[in-house]
């Protein structure tokens, strides 16, 4: 159900604003994004999982108030880090 270290590694390289980047918003959304992707497809199959159904809305929440604070801060870089995950909004 969680992404593994070398998916995490290529989102984090993906998407770093600079060398060592793992704490910028645009990668913290992206990582998120990717076990959201991960969980959901896990619901596909076992629709019964309600304990994770929880964690997933908390993941999502989360997202949401990261990619909040990014557009309060700077407009350009929400549209595209949207833009890049392919999020719709």
């Amino acid at each position: 159900m969680s992404i593994t270290v070398e998916e995490k590694t290529r989102i984090i390289k993906e998407f770093a604003r600079a060398e060592g980047d793992t704490g910028s918003p645009e990668v913290q959304v992206a990582v998120l994004t990717s076990r959201i992707a991960t969980l959901t497809e896990h619901f596909k199959t076992h629709k019964k999982d309600n304990h994770s159904r929880r964690g997933l809305l908390k993941l999502v929440a989360t997202r949401r108030k990261l990619l909040d604070y990014l557009r309060s801060k700077d407009e350009g870089r929400y549209r595209d880090l949207i833009g890049k995950l392919g999020i719709r909004r």
